[in-house]
């Protein structure tokens, strides 16, 4: 596998208790090779109509792109969030013996 064949997914939750329950979940599927939880966050969004501002926690989600399906579906699933962020970026390069670990926790 190249660096293109990988991606980060993004996603946020509101706390980090629901952050490593998601994590652990996505980790024990094997959807996720690594699911890093960064709290203190805020985010600030328009809702039904307002404007609001939450804490949130940031997780960065280590995965091939041929995950990605059954990554989506799973967050979608067991996600808090009436309407979950979950976005995928690109792995443009990395280091080839990290790509190959995350390779080897997915499969």
């Amino acid at each position: 596998m190249t660096a293109g064949d990988f991606i980060v997914a993004l996603t946020t939750l509101g706390d980090p208790a629901q952050a490593r329950q998601l994590v652990q979940r996505l980790v024990d599927q094997r959807l996720i090779a690594c699911g890093t939880i960064l709290p203190g966050a805020a985010s600030v969004y328009r809702w039904q109509g307002k404007v609001r501002e939450e804490a949130e926690v940031v997780v960065l989600l280590k995965t091939p792109m041929a995950r990605w399906d059954a990554l989506k579906a799973a967050v979608e699933a067991h996600h808090p969030y009436q309407v979950p962020e979950l976005l995928a970026l690109p792995v443009v390069a990395g280091l080839e013996r990290y790509l190959d670990w995350v390779s080897s926790e997915t499969s």
